[in-house]
């Protein structure tokens, strides 16, 4: 059983991370439309679904499917794991960030610029690589 929750972990990691590299694009885009725009309309609907179908749900089966790999493998024993546990926790941090950030397009009350989401959307693929080293390397 631990292989296949493993497997689904991995899949949902996935999801997540493609989920949260291509929001925060969205948003760069978003800030150029004009507020009740076709555009900021459309840009409006893709975020939210992009949010509601695959973020939240692949976030919701990593931590669960982690969870339960930590507990069965132990892993919580394990220095690299303590790392680890500290991106994945910044991560969804994140995740609660762009969420909120989804709301805001929503109602027309977005305050940053295209600049401020180029930026942020590479502390998302840093902290990626910092817990994809921390898994497969385990160097602590």
């Amino acid at each position: 059983m631990y292989e296949w929750i493993k497997a689904l972990h991995v899949i949902a990691v996935i999801s997540w991370m493609a989920g949260m590299l291509y929001l925060p694009r969205l948003f760069v885009y978003h800030c150029d439309a004009e507020i009740g725009s076709k555009q900021s309309e459309t840009f409006k609907v893709m975020e939210r679904r992009l949010l509601k179908a695959i973020i939240n749900p692949a976030m919701i089966v990593t931590w669960l499917a982690g969870l339960w790999l930590v507990w069965q493998g132990q892993w919580y024993k394990a220095g690299w794991f303590h790392a680890k546990f500290a991106l994945v926790l910044a991560m969804s941090a994140l995740h609660g960030f762009f969420s909120a950030r989804v709301r805001d397009f929503a109602a027309d009350k977005n305050t940053r610029t295209h600049k401020f989401y180029r930026i942020i959307n590479e502390v998302v693929t840093v902290l990626m690589i910092g817990i994809v080293i921390l898994v497969i390397v385990k160097p602590f």
